[in-house]
């Protein structure tokens, strides 16, 4: 199994997921980049997961979404196209490529948004990023908190796939929310090598994001002290640091 990043827009990542033959594509805002992919590794689409709402997520969907493709998307909201709708817990099995996912809600970007996990892999559109998360458009500081944790929460080795190249800004902003942080120094050093060679800094892994990220560093000591926030509930360091990031 192969996971290729198809840049579109200015910095958007569309997924395709393949086995040499078949492939997924999650989240094609645009489906210029897919078809050439298609065509140039001489593939077949067998699916497409999309896991919100967003024109820069769903733009492509159809062009691309012949007659009995399946589409998958959130239940939740309505978006053209979608012949599978998913919520929390639900399972996606497809045969080719061989993939089993899990169906976990995270609303706070949108009101209905949603992850794919499965084989080691994270699709998290625009909910978890490189060092950060989405803005809130829909949802509360309390529903993304909660999402973040339970995405926070599965192994370590989870692979993170999400759907912006915003990595070098969020870390910006993280060495501003907890100033004394080595580790997250030394992953921004090596982020910035990858993009100075023209590389994405995708997939991240879950473990990393625990130790870089602010947004799910709530309990830390040295964001705490940032924020002024020594003694508040975490829900509430979040709903700072989401309001910071929005001006910062």
């Amino acid at each position: 199994m192969e996971i290729i990043p198809l840049p579109a827009f200015s910095d958007n990542y569309l997924w395709l997921i393949h086995d040499g033959r078949h492939a997924v594509v999650v989240d094609p805002g645009d489906d210029g980049p897919v078809a050439r992919a298609l065509a140039g590794h001489g593939l077949e689409l067998t699916a497409i997961l999309l896991t919100h709402h967003h024109a820069d997520h769903t733009g492509g969907v159809a062009a691309l979404a012949r007659a009995g493709l399946p589409v998958y998307g959130p239940a939740a909201e309505h978006i053209a196209g979608v012949t599978h709708p998913l919520a929390d817990g639900d399972r996606v099995a497809i045969d080719a490529p061989s993939l089993a996912l899990q169906v976990i809600a995270v609303p706070g970007h949108t009101r209905g948004h949603i992850a794919y996990f499965g084989d080691g892999m994270l699709l998290c559109g625009d909910t978890l990023f490189n060092g950060g998360c989405g803005r809130l458009f829909e949802g509360t500081a309390a529903q993304m908190h909660a999402s973040l944790g339970r995405l926070a929460a599965l192994p370590g080795d989870t692979r993170v796939y999400c759907a912006h190249e915003y990595t070098l800004a969020n870390l910006e902003f993280a060495r501003a929310a907890e100033p004394h942080n080595p580790e997250r120094d030394a992953y921004r050093e090596r982020c910035r090598a990858l993009r100075d060679a023209g590389r994405p800094t995708l997939p991240t892994d879950i473990a990393t994001q625990r130790a870089v990220n602010p947004f799910l560093r709530c309990d830390s000591r040295s964001v705490r002290d940032t924020l002024a926030l020594a003694d508040a509930p975490d829900v509430q360091v979040f709903a700072g640091l989401r309001a910071w990031k929005d001006r910062f």
